[in-house]
């Protein structure tokens, strides 16, 4: 039986709405109102995880999902830039910021590089390639990010052309041997 991974990015937050890295924050009070994404539209449901991180948990318990902590699925750590605004950054620290965004392995905020993300959602995925049924994964941006740059085999210096919403859905599929996007049809 193939399996069918479909990752939620977790609902909205107060640093995304004021462009700020995260932080452990909960979901916007106005989240419920927002969530598009139903359980019912996402079919069947064999397993869930959730990212330890509040957001998603909370994201989980909107959506009706009873879902697994899996400490692999978590947010990239920010380190001294978690809660700062991006524009700050860009006035305070432009160098730090350019080096963080052009260097994957670089981690100028003493937090987890990029590259560290990526090795560490493709070890996941790796490690459930073999998985059956249908599972869903709530997470973060810079994880489903990862996940696309798993797939797809592309430079890292494309994580940066992929955008992920509040609520945002991928999907993807295996056959045991590999992953691969799908992109599912459209229902009323």
């Amino acid at each position: 039986m193939k399996a069918r991974l479909s990752w939620i990015c977790h609902g909205p937050t107060e640093a995304n709405r004021k462009g700020c890295f995260p932080d452990d924050e909960p979901l916007e009070d106005k989240a419920a109102q927002r969530a598009e994404l139903s359980a019912a539209r996402l079919g069947s449901i064999d397993g869930v995880w959730t990212s330890p991180a509040l957001r998603a948990r909370q994201t989980a318990a909107l959506l009706g999902l009873e879902a697994t902590e899996e400490a692999a699925l978590h947010e990239c750590d920010y380190g001294d830039w978690r809660g700062k605004p991006l524009a700050e950054l860009h006035e305070s620290d432009p160098a730090a910021l350019a080096l963080w965004m052009t260097d994957m392995d670089a981690a100028p905020h003493g937090g987890e590089p990029l590259s560290s993300v990526m090795r560490r959602i493709g070890e996941w995925m790796g490690a459930h390639l073999n998985d059956a049924g249908h599972i869903v994964v709530v997470t973060h941006a810079s994880v489903i990010r990862a996940a696309i740059l798993n797939v797809l085999k592309a430079p890292p210096t494309a994580f940066w052309a992929i955008d992920v919403e509040p609520f945002g859905l991928v999907e993807m599929t295996s056959d045991g041997r590999r992953w691969q996007l799908r992109f599912p049809k459209m229902t009323q």
